[in-house]
């Protein structure tokens, strides 16, 4: 006995015989390639007017891209249901009616991969991933056009078990994992998109953008949860049960990583400390690159990254250079020999302090006469900066050379550490 999808498709075979015999094929060809013409034209001028530019970020190359490949099968999608409806008052449809499920599982799988290069990004095991969709949308699709899937389907729902009494099929299994894997895609693409947004908000400083871009997405992701629950088959009033039992595991064993969260969102909404300050913590001292609801990364200066928990940031004390002003006082000390000029050093001193970009103009570099000390006379050139992390190393060695440069040219001394060392003879020693 046939089935309904095996009558269909014999259906639409001897009308598509019949199209073409009587000419209307010939219609129904064309709207199809002005379609695909159209929507390939369409792309490519979105794809022009939104390509990034060259300096983008790998993130923002890769979404591009990935809309761009679904803009195509959902323009020719469009066109062709629109040149169907007005072709039908003419001639009946039968190759278009066969194209239009192809394109439309062509722009999931379009969709899907775009999901997925939004929430992940940065992962290389997405192609594989791209691949398995694609074949899993393709086969789909060919199971219903042949009329095997229904039979399917049926063989997966009669493989059960009971959990006392409820009963758990295949089917049932399936259909929960894929409700709830494209309620979580879907919460995750808004949540990146969101905060993509929010991150580039002029009007908003670094810190309520991130502590708004983390909250979105917990929200986001918690809607998800609450809305595949029910799909799944689970009753949300399960989740009393499970506050209750997080309320205990907060209580005996995970304080510590509550005490975390609760601390980033301190931290983000007392702005004390932003992105790019630096900071010493913990006998660390870096820049800050990343605020995050769990820890903070700290950038040492050998270029390692150091992840710190937040409530080191509440419990400990924080030495911060830049927490109400970003300048930053460097002292570079100097010794010159007793029989050199003091003020034609001091002098040397303040050109190459003033000759260097680096260097603040207000307030301005100052030369001192520190103190006597036994080897020579120490000095100190007292400058500011605007970037401490940035350059201090560079503009140290800079000064340096540029300082012992002009000192051997007007025969200025650095001295080193001298000892006078007498020795007696023993008939001296008698007397």
């Amino acid at each position: 006995m046939q089935s309904d999808n095996e009558i269909e498709i014999q259906s639409l075979l001897r009308s598509l015989i019949t199209d073409v015999q009587e000419g209307s094929v010939l219609w129904q060809l064309a709207v199809l390639l002005a379609s695909l013409g159209l929507a390939w034209l369409l792309q490519r001028q979105f794809r022009q007017r939104m390509a990034p530019e060259a300096g983008a970020s790998r993130t923002l190359n890769i979404s591009m891209s990935s809309l761009s490949r679904l803009l195509f099968p959902l323009l020719a999608l469009a066109l062709v249901i629109i040149g169907r409806g007005a072709l039908n008052h003419w001639y009946s449809t039968p190759l278009l009616n066969i194209v239009i499920p192809l394109l439309f599982a062509l722009a999931l799988i379009h969709a899907v991969v775009y999901m997925l290069r939004r929430v992940f990004s940065s992962q290389d095991w997405l192609r594989t991933w791209e691949r398995f969709i694609g074949w899993a949308v393709w086969s789909g699709l060919v199971l219903h056009i042949t009329g095997l899937l229904p039979g399917i389907l049926t063989l997966l729902d009669d493989i059960s078990f009971h959990i006392g009494k409820q009963r758990l099929s295949v089917l049932l299994i399936t259909q929960g994992i894929l409700a709830f894997t494209i309620s979580m895609l879907l919460a995750l693409w808004l949540a990146s998109s969101l905060e993509a947004r929010i991150m580039q908000a002029a009007a908003l400083n670094i810190n309520q953008r991130v502590i708004l871009s983390k909250v979105t997405r917990t929200m986001l992701i918690l809607l998800g949860v609450l809305v595949a629950l029910p799909m799944v088959g689970v009753d949300i009033t399960v989740l009393s049960v499970f506050g209750g039992a997080l309320g205990v595991g907060l209580g005996l064993g995970l304080q510590k990583i509550a005490s975390n969260y609760i601390s980033g969102f301190i931290i983000l909404l007392d702005h004390s400390l932003h992105i790019g300050d630096v900071v010493t913590v913990d006998n660390r001292k870096g820049q800050v690159t990343s605020l995050t609801t769990r820890y903070v990364v700290l950038k040492i200066e050998d270029g390692t990254e150091a992840l710190i928990p937040n409530d080191t940031f509440i419990t400990s004390t924080v030495i911060s250079q830049t927490y109400s002003d970003h300048r930053l006082r460097l002292i570079l000390p100097i010794q010159i020999g007793y029989a050199s000029p003091v003020e034609a050093a001091m002098k040397i001193m303040l050109d190459a302090a003033k000759k260097q970009q680096n260097i603040l103009a207000d307030p301005e570099p100052v030369v001192v006469l520190k103190e006597f000390a036994d080897s020579g006379i120490n000095l100190e050139l007292v400058i500011w900066v605007e970037d401490p992390e940035g350059g201090a190393l560079r503009l140290r060695s800079s000064l340096n050379l540029e300082i012992w440069s002009e000192f051997k040219k007007h025969g200025i001394e650095i001295p080193f550490p001298q000892r006078e060392v007498r020795l007696l003879q023993p008939e001296k020693l008698e007397n």
